[in-house]
């Protein structure tokens, strides 16, 4: 048979760029908001990066070493550990942000058949095991010079908060999600790439508005809308994790819905929820949701009316 007759299995169509390719570029357009959590939190933010990218990737060697199918030089242990060190306050105790990127690893990635297999972001998920187990220090923003609440907290409290501060990064929180600029450079990088597009991020953030708007009980106040849009961690999950491409829906339309999904969710955990912030605990309730997503947005095959309905 000529070989131009072959059928092989999926995936018949490939994309240039390679995983590593793709992580390195998500390493690089990272890199502004890490850098700025350095310059504003200072040594202690490389302490903690640097701690949480040595579990990650030790944890992906040792457990490749055992299975003898070695998946580190494949970046995504990196871009696994960078991204929780982002979501962490500064002064954690460095054993659990260590502990953190051991659980994301291991338990929630390579337990369930590593990279491609993970049902819910394994950083995102190493995040919430460490504010369900230390909730103190996982909230606790106090670190030199910054003593206060975070923004949210203080809007959630009826407070005023400085906006121009939270979208250039001179407030408390964790250590990449205090610089909306920062986490947008960043965006705006793999948009160009075409690494991510705008149907989840864009989705989650018109949602995310309208329904603060709707049920926030300020309207559609310019600077209470643009607090809210800086303030936590909103940018760097609607950009950064929630685009993930294991845990997102692969359809057109339930990343649209999918999106919205996130944005309502996560105007509840803020407007409704006892704590501030809501992005991670919306995300991970997402993910668990990406089946049924996937599911009832599935495109009918052509010539059929509906599924297993023929013409």
């Amino acid at each position: 048979m000529s070989e131009r007759f072959k059928v092989s299995s999926n995936p018949h169509i490939r994309s240039d760029m390679s995983t590593s390719g793709i992580m390195l570029a998500v390493i690089v357009a990272l890199m502004p908001a890490a850098g700025y959590g350095i310059y504003h939190f200072g040594p202690r933010a490389v302490l903690v990066i640097l701690v949480t990218v040595a579990a990650t990737v030790a944890a992906e060697a040792l457990f490749g070493l055992c299975r003898g199918k070695v998946t580190v030089t494949d970046l995504s242990a990196v871009v696994t550990g960078l991204l929780l060190a982002l979501n962490l306050p500064p002064g954690i105790p460095l054993w659990m942000a260590a502990l953190g990127g051991l659980f994301a690893i291991l338990v929630v990635k390579q337990l369930f058949g590593g990279l491609g297999q993970n049902f819910m972001n394994p950083a995102l998920a190493a995040r919430c095991f460490l504010l369900l187990s230390f909730p103190s220090q996982m909230t606790d923003f106090t670190y030199d010079t910054f003593t206060g609440a975070t923004p949210l907290a203080a809007l959630k409290a009826g407070e005023s908060v400085n906006v121009t501060d939270m979208i250039l990064g001179r407030t408390a929180g964790t250590i990449g999600e205090t610089s909306m600029i920062a986490i947008l450079a960043g965006a705006c990088f793999l948009l160009l790439l075409g690494i991510i597009d705008l149907r989840v991020p864009g989705s989650y953030l018109v949602t995310f508005v309208l329904f603060v708007g709707l049920f926030g009980k300020r309207g559609f106040d310019p600077a209470y809308l643009s607090a809210q849009l800086a303030g936590g961690g909103l940018m760097l999950g609607a950009f950064f994790m929630a685009t993930d491409y294991v845990t997102r829906p692969i359809t057109g339309k339930g990343q649209y819905l999918y999106g919205a999904f996130l944005g309502v969710m996560t105007g509840i955990f803020r407007l409704f929820g006892s704590g501030a912030e809501g992005v991670s605990y919306a995300i991970i309730l997402g993910n668990l949701l990406v089946p049924l997503i996937e599911r009832v947005t599935k495109p009918v095959p052509f010539g059929y009316r509906g599924y297993g309905k023929s013409r």
